[in-house]
C-alpha cells in the first residue's frame, strides 16, 4: 500500500473531522454517525468516485445515495472538499432557513444530493432502482454507491431491495453498512439483534466484503478491488466502525448520536485529533 496516498487521505479525513466538530460547536448535528463514516466518505468522494462538480447531472457520473440520511454533514463537507461549494458555506448555512444544507440530505435545495433521504430503509431501495435504471440505459461504466446504517438492517424494505438487486444482476451497485453497533436508543443487540449481517447478504447472493471501516488502508484496498461495474453480482461492504471515531469522549457513546459541543469540548477534540494524526505519521 502506498503510504503517501494513505497519509494524504488520512489528512483529508482529519480535515473533515475538524470541520465536523467545528460545525457541532455551532449546531446540533448527528456527530456520532458522521464521525464513524468519515474515513469511508473521504475515500469515496476524494479518491474513488467519478464525479463532475461542474455538472451534477452528468450521465457519466457515479451516483451516491446516503441511505442513513442523518449523516448529511459529513457528505456536505466532502462535497465541499472536491469543489462543489465552499466549506464556509456549509458552516454558515447548515440547518439555517433557506440554506442548502439540512440535518438530512435534501436535493430540493442542493443539486449535489442525488435523492433526499432521512426516513431509514428508503435510500438503499432507491439506490437499487438507480442502478437498475443505469442498466436499462445501457450505462455500463457508472456505479451507484450507498451507505446504510446497521440499524437500518431491521427494515423490511432493505431485504426486499437486497433480493431484487441480485435478481436484476446489479453488479454496478456497491453498498456499505456502517456497522458501529450503536443506535440512537441503544446497542444493535438491544434494539433488534441482527446476528451476522454478512452471512445474511451472502445467503441472498451478494458479494460480501468485511473491513475495518476506520482503517484507510483497508478501505482503499477494498475500493481498488471491487468487481467491474459491468459485473452481475452486487457488492456489500460491512464496515466495522466506531461511533464518534476520533474523539475519545464521543466514541461508543449513545449520548453522541446527535448533539452540540461546548467551546472547551471543541478545543479538546481538535487537539486530540491533530495530536493523534501527528503521532501516527511522525516515524513513517
Amino acid at each position: 500500500m502506498d503510504n503517501k496516498l494513505i497519509k494524504e487521505l488520512e489528512y483529508k479525513s482529519l480535515q473533515i473531522r475538524i470541520n465536523l466538530i467545528t460545525l457541532c460547536n455551532k449546531e446540533v448535528i448527528h456527530i456520532g454517525g458522521d464521525l464513524s463514516i468519515c474515513d469511508i466518505m473521504t475515500a469515496l468522494w476524494q479518491y474513488k468516485m467519478t464525479y463532475n462538480i461542474n455538472d451534477p447531472f452528468d450521465e457519466s457520473r457515479d451516483r451516491f445515495v446516503l441511505s442513513k440520511g442523518h449523516a448529511s454533514a459529513v457528505t456536505s463537507f466532502n462535497q465541499a472538499a472536491i469543489g462543489c461549494f465552499s466549506t464556509q458555506s456549509v458552516l454558515k448555512e447548515y440547518a439555517k432557513d433557506g440554506g442548502r444544507f439540512s440535518m438530512h440530505s435534501c436535493n430540493l435545495v442542493n443539486p449535489y444530493v442525488e435523492i433526499s433521504t432521512g426516513s431509514l430503509g428508503h435510500g438503499f431501495p432507491v439506490a437499487c432502482g438507480i442502478a437498475a435504471g443505469l442498466r436499462l440505459k445501457g450505462n455500463k461504466k457508472s456505479r451507484v454507491y450507498t451507505i446504510m446504517g446497521d440499524g437500518e438492517q431491521s427494515e423490511g424494505s432493505i431485504w426486499e431491495a437486497a433480493l431484487n438487486a441480485v435478481k436484476y444482476k446489479l453488479g454496478n451497485l456497491i453498498a456499505f453498512v456502517d456497522n458501529n453497533c450503536l443506535e440512537a436508543d441503544g446497542t444493535i443487540d438491544e434494539i433488534t439483534s441482527l446476528g451476522d449481517i454478512g452471512k445474511k447478504y451472502t445467503s441472498f447472493g451478494w458479494n460480501v466484503v468485511e473491513i475495518d471501516g476506520n482503517n484507510m488502508s483497508e478501505i482503499i484496498d477494498c475500493l481498488d478491488n471491487i468487481p467491474d461495474s459491468n459485473s452481475e453480482i452486487p457488492t456489500i461492504i460491512i464496515a466495522h466502525t466506531i461511533k464518534g471515531k476520533g474523539v475519545s469522549f464521543m466514541e461508543n457513546q449513545r449520548r453522541w448520536h446527535a448533539g452540540k459541543i461546548s467551546d472547551d469540548q471543541l478545543d479538546e477534540a481538535a487537539t486530540e485529533l491533530n495530536e493523534n494524526f501527528l503521532k501516527r505519521w511522525s516515524n513513517v
